[in-house]
């Protein structure tokens, strides 16, 4: 079997190795069972609107109900064709930065991705756990093949020859360095979308403003992006504990002052800008302003 010869030396590796898997496990347990947030009740349809929205057949007017539930909301973010974010699975306005889920079928505040991993969708309340999680578990697997890789060695050259030792060492260090590569590269893309702000999602279908699709929108700044998941109190940013900043609904833009509230304006504002293009004599065209995800 593989030994220390320095009692201090070991000691030293195991107070190493217990708090990383310590951490290992706080962070995918809270990474599991963190529920991902759903927007508030203000963002469902009251029973009378819901009422009157099922029993319009018209899109034009559909829209226009829509426009009057989300102008006491602070959204401000639209579909591609202008349209105002409508859940029709949940019967409710999308915040900004909000999608439906499929698979948890629900809509979760800035949703990023469902995990397999985890078997969890990967928000608002959980992202940061997550992040802390793949930081962890990369640590970890370092941790062993670093300490595993001195006595790959020494079987290589001969130096130690129990045949099971070897089985065993091999096998933990291929497993430890072939996550470790997989993790790297996971890892490095959520700290780049953490340091412009952005989400999975966004990465790939960049949110619309008012003046159109914009990936950096949400972009405040290196630092302030890291306190938007993190929080501001810098003891809190390794520990698995909710520090991120606001409640989900809400996020600061970059120009919010050249990103008016678009549902609070006139809805034909859109058509002068050349957004909402879709022809009047076409009500299969008006009713792809309302987004209708899966």
């Amino acid at each position: 079997s593989v030994t220390l010869s320095n009692p201090v030396e070991k000691v030293a590796y195991l107070i190493i190795f217990h708090i990383l898997f310590v951490l290992f496990v706080w962070t995918y347990w809270k990474s599991i069972f963190t529920l991902p947030v759903q927007p508030g009740k203000k963002y469902h349809m009251s029973y009378a609107d819901k009422e009157r929205y099922e029993n319009e057949e018209r899109p034009e007017v559909q829209r226009q109900i829509l426009a009057e539930m989300a102008r006491k909301l602070p959204v401000y973010t639209r579909t591609g064709n202008g349209g105002i974010r409508f859940c029709d699975r949940c019967q409710l306005i999308k915040p900004d930065r909000c999608h439906h889920c499929s698979v948890c079928a629900i809509c979760v505040l800035k949703m990023d991705h469902h995990c397999p991993w985890v078997n969890n969708c990967i928000g608002f309340s959980n992202y940061k756990f997550f992040l802390l999680f793949l930081a962890y578990s990369l640590l970890y697997c370092l941790y062993i093949a670093a300490t595993v890789f001195k006595y790959f060695i020494k079987y290589w050259t001969g130096e130690l020859t129990n045949g099971r030792s070897k089985f065993h060492v091999l096998f933990l260090l291929f497993v430890a360095i072939m996550f470790f590569v997989s993790l790297m590269f996971l890892f490095g893309y959520h700290c780049w979308l953490v340091s412009r702000n952005r989400s999975t999602l966004e990465a790939f279908s960049a949110p619309v403003f008012q003046n159109g699709p914009d990936k950096n929108g949400f972009n405040l700044g290196f630092v302030k992006n890291l306190q938007q998941v993190f929080g501001e109190e810098k003891k809190l940013w390794l520990l698995p504990i909710a520090s991120s900043q606001g409640d989900g609904h809400f996020f600061p833009m970059r120009a919010l002052c050249e990103a008016q509230n678009p549902l609070l304006a006139n809805e034909e504002q859109w058509e002068d800008d050349g957004i909402d293009e879709e022809p009047h004599d076409s009500g299969e065209a008006l009713s792809l302003a309302i987004e209708r995800e899966t």
